[in-house]
């Protein structure tokens, strides 16, 4: 992966408390996954940014490599990797995810 394309995934995922890269966009989600993962943060209306992989075919395959998870989507938490939809509907299921994200769901 070349600098620019990891400056601006950590860019992505510094900026924002929580950011998502998916494939799709929230509105329009363009796999099933990524849509399970939108439909958790929009019921615990915790406010996130998001990245269309499909977009960029760099950034698709940077994120992969720059995280070490071969899959999307890719949930970030302050810098942090927090996973993939199946860790993160196994966190919703448990209120994992709700005791993680306290600080910024919208209660």
């Amino acid at each position: 992966m070349d600098n620019k394309v990891k400056e601006t995934i950590e860019d992505k995922i510094n900026n924002d408390d929580l950011h998502l890269f998916m494939k799709g966009t929230p509105l329009f989600p363009q796999c099933g996954f990524s849509s399970t993962v939108v439909q958790i943060l929009t019921y615990l209306e915790a406010p996130f940014s998001s990245t269309n992989v499909l977009e960029d075919e760099d950034i698709r395959e940077g994120i992969k490599e720059f995280s070490d998870w071969p899959t999307i989507p890719q949930l970030y938490y302050k810098g942090e990797l927090i996973g993939g939809c199946d860790i993160i509907k196994e966190m919703f299921e448990t209120g994992e995810l709700q005791e993680e994200l306290k600080d910024i769901i919208n209660n």
